[in-house]
């Protein structure tokens, strides 16, 4: 499948994990993101974190003493102190947060950006934070494409009745409305069944930390044929890597951004998460080297 070469985005990955609770340093990082001319911020989410020493064993990067902002009430507070910044989750844990709740804040969000906020989801690994939320984890996969059809109707009509296997509204709808109509939704994950999901209902996927190898292109040619059989057009679709710089020199971020490019990304955005920063100023420096590299990639 052809695809035209559209200008990339280009955002950073807020570095949660490693930045602290300090409002103002929030603020100062949000502002210089945006004043160094990134387009968006993309953010992780977790509601709890659970210790590891347990059965059943989980299986993902992070415990409870890795900690993670809310989106959604961080996107409040970085809707007052900026102005262009697009607010991005990447991803947001759809199916253990209830539907017309998400609905709800992702329209409250943008209204209060003026349309700045694009919804990234995914399913999650974390099987105990699905069964604190009071949500199935085995059933995420099914339920979370009857989400997304809830969440463009409250989105777009101001009055919705719907009856699906796991939501009823009855005449009812959301006040304010987004500005955006729909709000774009992108998806994460890469097995076989999450491109399927992006390539049917998604605006775009976002592959996350991937290395643009061999490996990645197999998937991206996999999600073009889905796109394909989905009648959907590839040039209207977006795909959203992050880089990670852990143990990267300079050189290295810019052979892996052109790389990224040529696999048709386009949005592209630097983690500068595990790279042995100890301060939010370090990350400032680091998004503003990393800004620089960016403006000489032909």
């Amino acid at each position: 499948m052809t695809t035209t070469q559209l200008p990339t985005r280009h955002g950073v990955v807020f570095p949660q994990t490693e930045f602290g609770n300090d409002p103002h340093a929030i603020k100062d990082y949000a502002q210089a993101a945006e004043s160094l001319g990134y387009d968006y911020l993309l953010i992780y989410d977790h509601v709890l974190g659970a210790h590891p020493n347990r059965e059943r064993k989980l299986t993902g990067p992070y415990t409870h003493e890795h900690p993670f902002h809310e989106p959604m009430v961080l996107f409040g507070f970085l809707a007052a102190v900026t102005t262009r910044l697009q607010l991005t989750t990447g991803i947001l844990i759809l199916p253990q947060r209830q539907t017309v709740l998400v609905a709800k804040q992702a329209a409250e969000i943008d209204v209060l950006t003026g349309g700045r906020l694009r919804l990234g989801i995914g399913l999650g690994w974390n099987h105990v934070e699905y069964e604190a939320l009071g949500k199935d984890f085995h059933t995420r996969g099914r339920r979370v494409e009857e989400q997304v059809e809830v969440l463009r109707e409250l989105w777009t009509q101001p009055l919705v009745t719907f009856r699906g296997t796991d939501h009823i509204i009855d005449n009812a709808g959301l006040n304010p409305m987004p500005i955006q109509r729909p709000i774009p939704i992108w998806f994460g994950g890469g097995a076989e069944p999450a491109l399927k999901r992006a390539a049917k209902l998604g605006d775009g996927w976002m592959p996350a930390s991937r290395k643009p190898d061999d490996a990645t292109k197999r998937l991206v040619e996999q999600l073009e044929n889905f796109l394909q059989q989905a009648g959907r057009n590839r040039d209207a679709f977006g795909i959203d890597p992050w880089i990670s710089i852990q143990g990267m020199h300079r050189d290295e971020w810019r052979e892996r951004v052109q790389a990224w490019r040529q696999l048709g990304a386009t949005h592209i955005a630097v983690d500068t998460m595990r790279a042995g920063f100890v301060s939010p100023q370090a990350h400032i420096d680091a998004i503003r080297s990393f800004r620089e590299v960016l403006d000489v990639v032909p």
